[in-house]
């Protein structure tokens, strides 16, 4: 007892109580340390989608490197044309609702039936596919 005459708790009871606290904030925790972590494996290409002025820029690309006089190149509509040699491609980059990129090439006289797949090879190689 002290002078005020309350009872002291002893200290082992003290000990007791911050030992149980101690083990309790330790059973929380336990669980969380078998979360695991999924990294992508070492030597894995992570691609991010494909911007809009990325695309446009390798399709509008992709016909110059097949040697195509580009006579139309509108970002605004995603509309480029190019002729060669009498033959017109188009290209049309559109963006979609969820944020992907869709890219068509047409041509409209194919006097050169390999034009269209150059170019298209051409349009991979830019976006690194």
């Amino acid at each position: 007892m002290n002078l005020r005459g309350e009872r002291r708790v002893s200290s082992t009871a003290g000990s007791v109580v911050r030992c149980l606290v101690f083990a309790g904030v330790c059973a929380c925790l336990l669980p969380m340390a078998g979360c695991p972590y999924y990294a992508a494996p070492p030597g894995t290409v992570v691609m991010t989608p494909a911007s809009y002025d990325r695309s446009f820029a390798a399709a509008a690309g992709a016909m110059r490197d097949e040697g195509l006089t580009i006579t139309v190149q509108d970002p605004g509509t995603g509309t480029i044309a190019g002729t060669l040699d009498g033959a017109t491609v188009t290209a049309n980059v559109h963006q979609q609702s969820d944020g992907s990129v869709v890219v068509q090439f047409n041509t409209a006289d194919a006097r050169d039936p390999t034009l269209i797949h150059r170019v298209v090879s051409s349009y991979d190689r830019r976006m690194g596919r």
